[in-house]
Order: structure tokens, then C-alpha cells, then sequence
């Protein structure tokens, strides 16, 4: 049952660990929420998970095997919402949505693309250019890059950032859903009722 495990990492920034020995696994079906103040090592966990800032130490498998984020079969499986989502200038919400979609292969990309811009109330922008949206616009915006494709495993980075208290209600809903789709979720989060509504464990990082 084990989809991503997470065995004994640590980090150091300039002689101090940010944290050492964690271990934990997020199974299908589940979500795993990291809590702890700013600036505790969160950010650097995930995307030590992904793979993008390597920790100094310990390992992360994907189904028994090491994560590589270079390998075709992790980008297929994997979607994170880690770091704001570059864009291109010259094209809209709408194409964006689109090319990653058909790059990652998902059926019917043009149905699931305006399926997604409904869901994230984003049809009135559909056809702007992103650096257009409000702060709260390009948060849903970035939703919609692992939205309009298949995952299995989803790592986000205080998703509630930006969002008011009906975007925070579709965020808990959502990530509810993608648990009762067989997703492994991993997330950071500074909101605690987000934390108490979505996850099925919490691991504190830092000390």
C-alpha cells in the first residue's frame, strides 16, 4: 500500500539542521499535513521530496524505488504546487491549462480544462494572460496546473495562501476528494482547521 515513503532525512543549513531523522510514509488514500513556524524547514522539505533541493541525507522512495525527479514515471505520477508556476507571456489561463494537460497525456484535455476553470471559478479570466490575476486568482490558477492532470502522489505548499474563507472551504473539500481518490497528499499548512478537516497524520518540522 505504501506509495511514497520518506526514510530518515535530514537538512542543514550553515552548520544548524533544520531537521534530521524524519521518517514517514503517506499511503493511497491519505494526507499527511507538515506543520511548524516560519521558517522551520516546510518549504525545503518538500522540495526535498521532489527532489529540486536534495537533502544532506536519507532517502525518498516512490513505490520502493528512489525518487528521481528526472524520471519520466515520477513526472508522471507526482504533481506539487511548491513554488509559483512560471508562465509563459504571450499565452492565456486557458492555453496554459491546456498544454499541460496534453503534456501529461490527460484524456479529453479541452473537457477537463473548462471542467477545472469552473470548479475554480476561473471562466471570466480564461482568456487573460496570468500576470493579469489578482493574488487570489493566480493561487487557483496554480491549482488548476495538477488539476488538469493525473497524479497519484500531490506535495503542496500552504495551498490556503491567498485564499479567503470560500476558497479555504473548497481547498478542505478538494483535498478531501483527492484523498477519497486514491491520492497520497502531502502538505504544509499554517491553518489549522485545514489540517484538522483534511489530514490523517501530522508531523511537525523543525524543533
Amino acid at each position: 500500500m505504501r506509495v511514497l515513503e520518506i526514510v530518515d532525512v535530514g537538512k542543514t543549513y550553515a552548520g544548524t539542521a533544520l531537521f534530521s531523522d524524519v521518517r514517514l510514509t503517506v499511503a493511497p488514500g491519505t494526507a499527511t499535513a507538515l506543520v511548524g513556524p516560519n521558517g522551520c524547514g516546510k518549504s525545503t522539505f518538500l522540495r526535498g521530496v521532489l527532489g529540486t533541493e536534495p537533502f544532506d541525507r536519507g532517502r525518498v522512495l516512490l513505490d520502493d524505488v528512489e525518487l528521481d525527479e528526472r524520471d519520466p514515471a515520477v513526472r508522471a505520477a507526482v504533481a506539487a504546487d511548491i513554488e509559483e508556476l512560471p508562465a509563459f507571456p504571450d499565452l492565456s489561463v486557458r492555453e496554459h491549462l491546456e498544454l499541460l494537460a496534453r503534456a501529461h497525456a490527460t484524456p479529453d484535455p479541452g473537457t477537463v480544462v473548462d471542467a477545472a476553470l469552473q470548479e475554480l471559478h476561473l471562466v471570466p479570466a480564461a482568456d487573460r494572460m496570468p500576470a493579469t490575476l489578482s493574488s487570489g486568482q493566480r493561487r487557483r490558477f496554480a491549482f488548476g496546473a495538477w488539476l488538469v492532470r493525473p497524479r497519484r502522489v500531490l506535495l503542496l505548499d500552504e495551498p490556503e495562501h491567498h485564499l479567503d474563507d470560500e476558497g479555504r472551504t473548497w481547498l478542505a473539500e478538494r483535498l478531501r476528494a483527492e484523498r477519497g481518490a486514491g491520492t497520497a497528499v502531502l502538505f504544509a499548512s499554517h491553518d489549522s482547521v485545514l489540517v484538522e478537516r483534511v489530514a490523517d497524520a501530522v508531523v511537525r518540522i523543525g524543533r
